[in-house]
């Protein structure tokens, strides 16, 4: 009599064991973590951006300094250093477009795309690392403004509120230029295209008093996004004397530069997710 062979069926794969690839906030970490390395072993790019800043400081700090008043016991200094130390996230914003770009570029994205991660991991973790650097522009601005001369006549921590208040407009604003890397596709191309965020530092009150601006270009320097930025870092830093320059409360041009941050950050993120998909 032949005996049949039963072959028993291989237990099931248990769910936890199937590799279902990185997680998301695993895969940003590492992707915010390279793109960190980066920046830090290209010390070219840490010592160009840190001279281009103290140029910059120093142009308009001895310059053109003596030129402007500020309207107010506020002397230019003071004026100046909150501004720059604001509009900083905008020329640190630049960087990252160009730095968004050339990952296209170079395929690096593409890479990241045919690995088991989330996608959103690849922009989530640019924006994170962009974060970071801008930490550090934030605090060699501050450190430059206050080797021209200024000093802090605020509290200590409505100046640490002040930084945070930039590192979070930052963040938000590092989505627009996630956008123009995208855009771009290229890094002379998203370099070209971040200049047109240029008009909003000069065209708002970083660098001198929206009030000795002629009427239409007064009007824009109110609206647009950076003016109550600028503004409530002014106040928070310069406590009682920046506040009698403003219009408003300190506390109000807080809160508009969060709606404005909100705003940004859900538009601009959006239109990254969406263009990141069409690739």
């Amino acid at each position: 009599m032949t005996g049949t062979s039963v072959i028993a069926p291989s237990p099931a794969v248990p769910r936890a064991a199937v590799n279902t690839g990185a997680r998301l906030w695993t895969s940003s970490l590492l992707v915010a973590g390279r793109t960190v390395r980066k920046f830090a072993r290209t010390p070219q790019l840490i010592v160009f951006t840190t001279i281009q800043s103290a140029l910059f400081l120093l142009m308009f700090r001895f310059a053109f300094g003596g030129a402007i008043g500020t309207g107010g016991s506020l002397s230019y200094v003071d004026f100046l250093v909150p501004g720059f130390i604001a509009s900083s996230i905008l020329w640190s914003g630049m960087g990252a477009a160009t730095g968004m770009a050339e990952d296209v570029e170079h395929g690096f994205v593409d890479r990241l795309r045919s690995l088991p991660i989330p996608r959103a991991a690849v922009l989530i973790g640019r924006s994170l690392a962009d974060a970071a650097l801008l930490v550090w522009a934030l605090a060699v601005a501050a450190i430059l403004g206050f080797a021209v001369g200024f000093r802090l006549t605020g509290t200590v921590p409505g100046a640490l509120a002040a930084f945070g208040l930039c590192v979070l407009f930052g963040f938000a604003f590092e989505w627009v230029f996630i956008v123009i890397g995208l855009l771009g596709g290229t890094a002379r191309a998203a370099q070209s295209l971040g200049l047109l965020v240029t008009p909003l530092v000069f065209l708002s009150s970083a660098y001198v008093p929206v009030a000795s601006m002629p009427g239409g270009v007064r009007q824009f320097s109110e609206i647009q996004p950076l003016t109550p930025m600028v503004d409530a870092v002014r106040g928070l830093a310069a406590g009682a004397r920046g506040q009698a320059l403003l219009q408003h409360s300190t506390s109000y041009y807080i809160g508009l530069s969060l709606a404005w941050a909100a705003a940004i950050f859900v538009v601009f993120g959006l239109l990254a997710v969406l263009r990141f998909a069409r690739r």
